[in-house]
């Protein structure tokens, strides 16, 4: 466990939900076990049968849809973010998800899989983040893709 500039490891769901604004059933993160802001950030979702997307994707044949595992990353990202703000200031601030490149999935997640996420800032240019994402299960990379995201007033 390696700890950031005033950074308590691990970080759990609680105190994932007072930064990001998702909520059941679209929270992807459930706990931050690496974070040096600036730099890079880890953590990981359990991935359950009972999660509503499983009922259709696939009822024989279950496998976290493509899309979800994307999201994942950007919320590690954005988690990387809001924790690298130098200044947060009094107004709550919210992380933006403005586009993605470069995305490839590589094996199929399904219940029952730790999906690791990872995320390494690439750039920074003011509020805005271009971000390199992977998702693992057992060490064997799942879904990369780079990602940028903006920092941005919660009220904007």
């Amino acid at each position: 466990m390696t700890e950031g500039a005033n950074v308590k490891l691990p970080i759990e769901v609680r105190e994932i939900l007072t930064i990001l604004p998702h909520r059941y059933p679209m929270v992807m993160v459930d706990r931050v076990t690496e974070l040096v802001p600036g730099e890079r950030i880890a953590g990981h979702k359990c991935v359950a049968y009972n999660e509503p997307w499983f009922q259709g994707h696939f009822p024989a044949h279950p496998i976290m849809p493509g899309v979800l595992i994307v999201e994942a990353m950007v919320q590690i990202g954005g988690l990387l973010a809001h924790a690298s703000d130098p200044a947060p200031g009094p107004k709550p601030k919210v992380v933006l998800f403005l586009g993605i490149d470069k995305a490839r999935f590589r094996r199929p997640v399904v219940p029952g899989d730790r999906l690791d996420l990872s995320a390494t800032a690439l750039q920074r240019r003011g509020p805005v983040w271009k971000l390199r994402g992977e998702a693992r299960v057992d060490g064997n990379l799942c879904a990369e893709a780079e990602m940028l995201a903006q920092v941005a007033d919660a009220s904007a």
